[in-house]
């Protein structure tokens, strides 16, 4: 390939975007490296690049990677007898580089140390002034796992980012290692201090602890995928359903036996390891006040079980849960069956039997799920036994 070609392929290429985190699942999978290495490929293609705030915890490896980039001063803080130093928000705006490099999104500042009580604040200080930001952090750190974390491990997540945080970057990538690899790494003394490393053998860095942190950030960064890809796809009209992974929506409504519908729903989601979009056609003002009472159960049903709630309108109820499918990438539909007589499916439609015909255009999926709710007992079941029936039943 000439280089000409080559320069022509490169312009078709996105930048990184302003605002990049390595995720890692635990200390020492190689989060701070991989920044250090991103500045240091950029600075050698002519960007500014600075070091912000690096935490290298005495390891001498990553030290080394900082090689020749610019380190901009730190701000030494005096707090209760103690020195510390934290990251010169100020200072680094008034270098205004066109990359920083900043460490340990989750860390709480040193009171003093500045305006801002977190590090992610002043990393978005940082970006609202024309700087692009590498940074990094720990999945137990995110506020939506570090509850969970505390449950498994018995330790207490003080540090914590909110998710929307995390979300806003414009790239997210995993720093991968396995349990196994850590747990070397960390017996070599090549994440804590020789005096801690016994200790954090036997409780953090569990075998049973790794993997299911690590499992908890394979599972946040396949859900930011999924979310960029049903992003990237809904800007496409007339594309096929990209069954990537599995996504299950189940129609509600007031009518008796939904509820058994929705588990059954939730049930199948759960089988494929699939989210849950449970959605609400509405119709007519009419219908929606006599309903109020039933659907409200519904919902709380719904998020009992860990739907994702939706109410659209729609005049043809069958299109309408068809369209909501196509944009959100559904690739299994769960109805329930219709309550409507053969005269009345055939003088005013079946939305099942459309919902169905729709959805082969695309090859998603249709589950009809019979509506198994309490019969009415008519007058005659109502009556009391007659005295021959006591009879019998006392014999």
């Amino acid at each position: 390939m000439s280089d000409s070609r080559a320069d022509a392929d490169s312009e078709d290429i996105e930048p990184t975007g302003r605002f990049r985190i390595y995720l890692g699942s635990a200390a020492g999978v190689g989060k701070t490296v991989a920044m250090l290495d991103e500045g240091w490929r950029r600075f050698r293609r002519g960007t500014d690049v600075v070091v912000g705030f690096v935490e290298t915890h005495g390891r001498r490896f990553t030290e080394e990677m900082i090689r020749d980039l610019e380190v901009v001063p730190r701000k030494v803080v005096e707090y209760r007898g103690s020195r510390f130093e934290e990251m010169d928000t100020e200072a680094v705006i008034a270098r205004h580089p066109a990359v920083a490099l900043v460490d340990e999104l989750a860390h709480t500042n040193v009171p003093g140390s500045g305006p801002h009580e977190k590090r992610w604040q002043d990393v978005f200080q940082i970006l609202d002034s024309g700087i692009a930001v590498v940074s990094t952090v720990n999945v137990q750190h995110l506020e939506s796992i570090a509850g969970a974390v505390e449950n498994m491990t018995g330790i207490t997540v003080r540090e914590r980012v909110p998710d929307w945080v995390v979300r806003r970057a414009d790239q997210t990538e995993l720093i991968d290692s396995s349990p196994e690899q850590l747990r070397r790494r960390l017996a070599h003394g090549n994440i804590y201090r020789p005096d801690k490393i016994h200790g954090a053998l036997a409780n953090f860095f569990r075998t049973d602890n790794l993997t299911a942190l690590r499992e908890l950030a394979l599972r946040f960064v396949a859900d930011e995928a999924d979310d960029a890809l049903l992003e990237s796809l809904r800007g496409r009209h007339g594309v096929d359903i990209w069954d990537t992974s599995e996504r299950i929506m189940v129609a509600v409504d007031a009518t008796p036996g939904t509820d058994g519908v929705l588990r059954r729903a939730a049930r199948l989601a759960a089988r494929v390891k699939g989210d849950l979009q449970v959605v609400h056609v509405r119709s007519s003002e009419e219908t929606r006040r006599r309903d109020v009472p039933e659907l409200s159960k519904i919902r709380q049903l719904s998020d009992d079980l860990g739907g994702e709630w939706h109410e659209i309108d729609g005049a043809d109820p069958a299109k309408a849960i068809f369209d909501f499918a196509r944009e959100h990438q559904v690739t299994q539909i769960v109805l329930g069956s219709s309550r409507r007589s053969r005269f009345e499916e055939l003088t005013k439609g079946s939305i099942v039997s459309k919902v169905i015909r729709y959805a082969s255009t695309c090859d998603v999926d249709v589950h009809v799920i019979a509506r198994r709710d309490v019969p009415k007992l008519d007058k005659a079941e109502l009556r009391l036994p007659s005295a021959r029936s006591r009879d019998q039943q006392e014999a």
